[in-house]
């Protein structure tokens, strides 16, 4: 595989992060074209082009709508052959080991150099998972959030969407015009999310999801 015409996405919510991290790997990675989002919706608009076929993606872990680990999560659940490389300002073992836990194939700390980014994603682009240098991996027991987390995984598309605007406390007529849909496709959904979340209503559904937060992990 050579690493060049690239298709690389940098989901980031601070616009200074991903002009420098763009313009620091373009010149190591050759004729690739670059694509940004600024949130975990933009994200999504991202993933659903129809004519890209994307090679890897450069995920901020709070970004708006991420929920820390939830985006990670529904990337891997249904991106599965889409690399995923968390960068963070987070550097601790625990959240390092979350993050390949819930299907990240590398983990770049935010102070890392611009050689280590490269070595980073030449690593993880030739199939490799690449780590901190010292970073041992710690595992992640069954708890509480590991079951959340399996369980947010079996939400559509849509359906994640959707409890991303539960969160963002939207209403349900609110969130039908926002994408286009009837109030009752919302129920719908919102029956399916509270059956697969195991919860009852959608104040439940948005506790669930906050599970997944960073700062409310129980991080061992």
């Amino acid at each position: 595989m050579k690493l060049e015409n690239l298709n690389i996405i940098i989901a980031d919510d601070h616009p200074l992060f991903r002009n420098a991290l763009r313009q620091a790997l373009s010149s190591a990675f050759e004729h690739t074209q670059w694509f940004e989002a600024d949130s975990a919706d933009a994200l999504q608009s991202v993933l659903d082009s129809p004519t890209v076929s994307y090679d890897l993606v450069l995920l901020d872990l709070q970004m708006p709508g991420s929920h820390g680990y939830s985006t990670l999560i529904h990337l891997r659940s249904h991106y599965p052959d889409l690399p995923v490389i968390v960068i963070s300002a987070h550097e601790d073992i625990n959240t390092i080991s979350r993050a390949i836990h819930y299907g990240g194939s590398g983990f770049i700390p935010k102070s890392a150099s611009m050689e280590t980014l490269k070595e980073a994603l030449t690593a993880v682009l030739y199939g490799d998972i690449w780590l901190p240098k010292g970073a041992d991996i710690i595992p992640i027991e069954d708890d509480s959030t590991d079951k959340m987390a399996s369980k947010l995984s079996d939400l559509t598309p849509q359906q994640y969407k959707v409890l991303q605007m539960f969160a963002e406390g939207l209403l349900n007529k609110q969130i039908a015009y926002d994408l286009g849909v009837s109030e009752a496709t919302i129920k719908a959904h919102a029956t399916a999310i509270f059956r697969k979340l195991g919860v009852r209503n959608r104040t439940q559904a948005v506790i669930a999801l906050g599970q997944l937060e960073m700062d409310k992990v129980d991080l061992l």
